[in-house]
């Protein structure tokens, strides 16, 4: 039987608890502003939809463990016109979202007891992961007065005090929001490559970019192992559909592993992910309304007193310090829940040591509604 200390190192995906939580919530008839979710509002593109539509009509087989040659074709040409980069198909694994291609990534390049830096606040799922497959995971804490930004010299300073195998690394990351420039991130490949640590580049979130198009590792190096998906720029979450670009050394081995875990990604999906490759402009549009709501929230969440709330460099997140308004960020989202129906992620799910000050906001969804959130988020603040 499986034992609570054999799960010590594990912990809830907080989001989802508040999002099984406000479920409950609106099925007692209550309505909830769902702020806790990085899930655009919007579905995928129209073609994207047309496309799944005509493909019903045809049987839907096993594709390729690495994914069709179509799709990985399409995103060697993304590299190129996206990035400047050379990418041979065959280095790329298509995978269920980027969930499965962290566990392909982590089983095909190391081994049990292998020790993966990461940023902390940084994704929950990134520590509970390793620690399901009997790694470690080696955190280097980013802070509000740098930007919430990882540097080279961070990276360093880190590895002298403990060395690691490999440094998993968002830019623009979750729950900040934050992104390096493109000489930072050339700075810390660079190091990892000095320093013998494997680099793992998250670029979930490429695309959602507002002040400098995103930088993807494969610009300086072919070495990274690189993870993306289709679920946020192109609205496409629940399709759970995603890709990794390999070294070649690591192909054999994961290429193995997917046939053995997942043996392929969804059919149906991967057909939706080729055409989103090629509906950029739609993506761009919604991009637009994360811009207008990053903004909105921001002016918002500044009239609270909430003086450090700032807006990000990408994705769709606020992290927010709620200090002077709870230590106990856990309790404090599901009071607001509760009490005036808005769902948002409390920060202990990104950082276990100080999480508990910090709430993640997602300006994913539609305006309507960040506004009635921010009008229902001030009514439960006053009350306090």
């Amino acid at each position: 039987m499986q034992t609570d200390e054999k799960l010590t190192g594990l912990r809830p995906f907080y989001v989802m608890e508040v999002t099984a939580r406000s479920k409950l919530v609106e099925a007692s008839g209550r309505s909830v502003m769902h702020m806790e979710s990085g899930e655009p509002g919007a579905p995928p593109a129209p073609r994207v939809r047309e496309a799944v539509a005509a493909a019903l009509e045809l049987p839907q087989h096993y594709t390729h463990s690495a994914g069709q040659i179509e799709l990985r074709r399409a995103l060697v040409d993304y590299y190129r016109e996206q990035h400047g980069a050379t990418v041979d198909p065959e280095s790329i694994v298509v995978t269920m979202g980027s969930s499965s291609g962290f566990i392909l990534a982590f089983l095909g390049a190391f081994g049990p007891g292998a020790r993966i830096a990461v940023t902390r606040p940084g994704y929950p799922a990134y520590l509970n992961t390793l620690d399901g497959l009997g790694m470690q995971a080696v955190e280097i804490p980013v802070t509000a007065a740098a930007g919430w930004r990882l540097s080279a010299a961070d990276v360093e300073a880190a590895y002298a005090r403990e060395k690691f195998d490999a440094l998993l690394f968002a830019s623009p990351a979750n729950p900040t929001g934050a992104a390096v420039t493109r000489e930072a991130l050339k700075e810390i490949v660079e190091v990892c490559a000095r320093l013998g640590v494997q680099f793992i580049s998250d670029e979930i979130y490429h695309g959602l970019d507002y002040r400098a198009p995103s930088v993807s590792a494969l610009e300086f190096t072919d070495d990274a192992i690189v993870i993306n998906s289709f679920s946020k720029y192109y609205c496409m979450t629940g399709w759970r559909i995603g890709w990794m670009v390999l070294p070649e050394r690591y192909n054999r081995r994961t290429n193995i592993l997917q046939q053995n875990l997942f043996i392929a990604a969804p059919t149906l999906s991967q057909i939706a992910g080729r055409v989103a490759l090629g509906e950029r402009d739609y993506s761009e549009q919604q991009k637009a309304q994360y811009a207008v709501n990053r903004h909105v929230l921001a002016e918002g969440l500044a009239q609270f007193g909430l003086a450090t709330a700032s807006e990000g460099d990408g994705a769709f997140y606020a992290y927010v310090d709620f200090s002077r308004f709870t230590n106990d960020s856990l309790s404090f989202c599901m009071e607001m829940l509760e009490t005036v129906g808005v769902a948002a992620t409390p920060g202990i799910d990104f950082d276990r040591l100080n999480g508990n000050r910090f709430v993640r906001f997602s300006y994913a969804g539609t305006r309507a509604t960040i506004d009635e959130g921010l009008n229902r988020i001030g009514d439960f603040l006053r009350r306090r």
